[in-house]
């Protein structure tokens, strides 16, 4: 069952640093090409570790209701 939150990432914000990817306990983030994190949506759990470590500020947690 998936959780009711879920982390997303402002893409042309992202610089690529792997805080979250380090941080993430499920380990729900991938550094994509380099140059940006992406969210696995089917593993993160919304717990926000991610939003809170990184240092551009460009994770937010969100409902995931009315999300595909």
């Amino acid at each position: 069952m998936l959780s009711k939150r879920l982390a997303e990432v402002d893409r042309t914000r992202c610089v690529a640093c792997g805080a979250c990817v380090q941080e993430c306990p499920k380990g729900a983030v991938r550094i994509m090409n380099g140059c940006f994190a992406r969210i696995q949506k089917e593993i993160c759990v919304g717990c926000g570790k991610c939003a809170k470590i990184c240092p551009a500020g460009c994770i937010d947690v969100k409902d995931r209701e009315g999300r595909r």
